[in-house]
């Protein structure tokens, strides 16, 4: 009877370890396709390098291969034709697979001002909490769009507007002026025309090119692409950048979950909720290193009129099915909550919104 029981409980532990090796093995080889514009050598993939160890050491049956894109349109299509299984790009790719965790880039929805200055601090801030809500198991369902879901968003830093002239000082300036819109995002060409400017197709390998010879007037980016881009060439002696962030940009992450196992995509957000300060220490540091004569100061009556338009744009951008409306509400809370005596917190914009029928979001 010993000797049968002894058996019987080999049985049952070998039978357990051959399903833990059926388990493991289904979910091995994925694969993820990473844009960095630098290529292998660039932040993005370096911290998506980090970030594979970091998903090997949960034992959770994920060992994700890399495959480095310099081409975002290229590796968002990989990702769309099921050749990766997950993707790491901009907001203006993820859109189509999660408007809320888009959202998160909305114009001026981060962009907090104080005694007449952007306070950036307090910007990036807004954008840590924002993303702390997001990576929490209460907000999971949110995350989650048809088979795909957001494993992770990362800060990219503010997106500046940046001019070949510095007569180029207001919104009135740059009525007529060519301004780059990425091609991929109806956000921009909106908001360009918007301003009575004019909207120049481009995409993120070109649009810095396009600035620094001259193609167009006006670009929106961010400190990190000052060297990489060489935009001090499209600067010039004449130009500048405006200290007027736009909006605060994000890479995210996409999976398509059916190929990873369940809890992967909470997992992967708060993992990416780790990195928030390390990758906003490279991001302030690119900011610091900016040469002091390139910025060009807004007046405070200047800029408190245009933190109203941004508020503007952002409401008729959502009423067009652009932006996720549950997730402005989140955002305004939480600028609420750090200056709850602004006026916009006694205004029901983005807080209440009349039904109307979703225009299809399509890029």
């Amino acid at each position: 009877m010993p000797r049968i029981l002894s058996r019987t409980r080999f049985g049952t532990l070998l039978a357990v370890s051959l399903a833990g090796l059926v388990s493991t093995s289904a979910w091995s080889a994925q694969t993820a396709c990473v844009f960095d514009i630098v290529g292998t050598t660039g932040p993005a993939y370096a911290a998506a390098k980090d970030f594979v160890l970091a998903m090997q050491k949960l034992n959770m049956g994920i060992d994700i291969e890399l495959k480095a894109y310099t081409d975002e349109r290229v590796a968002a299509e990989d990702f769309r034709s099921g050749q990766c299984d997950a993707m790491a790009v901009t907001s203006f790719r993820s859109k189509p697979y999660n408007l809320v965790a888009a959202t998160v880039d909305a114009m001026g929805a981060t962009t907090f001002a104080r005694n007449g200055k952007i306070d950036m601090d307090a910007s990036y801030e807004i954008l840590r909490k924002a993303i702390e809500i997001f990576a929490s198991p209460a907000a999971s369902k949110m995350m989650v769009q048809d088979k795909y879901e957001v494993a992770g968003i990362i800060p990219m830093g503010a997106a500046y507007p940046i001019v070949n002239d510095r007569k180029i000082n207001s919104v009135e300036a740059a009525a007529g002026k060519r301004i780059a819109a990425l091609d991929v995002d109806r956000v921009q060409t909106m908001a360009i025309t918007r301003i009575g400017a004019q909207p120049v197709p481009a995409d993120i390998t070109n649009f810095a090119s396009k600035f620094n010879n001259g193609l167009v007037d006006v670009i929106f980016a961010p400190a990190l692409a000052y060297k990489p881009l060489e935009l001090y060439k499209g600067i010039g002696t004449k130009g500048a950048i405006s200290r007027m962030p736009i909006t605060f940009l994000t890479y995210q992450i996409i999976i398509n979950k059916s190929k990873f196992p369940a809890g992967t995509g909470l997992k992967s957000r708060q993992y990416w909720l780790t990195q928030f300060e390390p990758t906003m220490n490279m991001i302030r540091r690119a900011e610091a290193e900016l040469p002091a004569k390139v910025w060009m100061e807004i007046p405070p009556a200047d800029l408190a009129r245009y933190i109203h338009m941004l508020r503007d744009g952002r409401v008729e951008i959502a009423e067009a099915g652009l932006y996720d409306k549950k997730a402005l509400k989140v955002l305004k809370r939480i600028r609420c909550d750090m200056n709850p005596a602004d006026s916009e917190c006694t205004s029901p914009l983005e807080t209440e919104w009349p039904d109307k029928p979703k225009a299809a979001l399509s890029n």
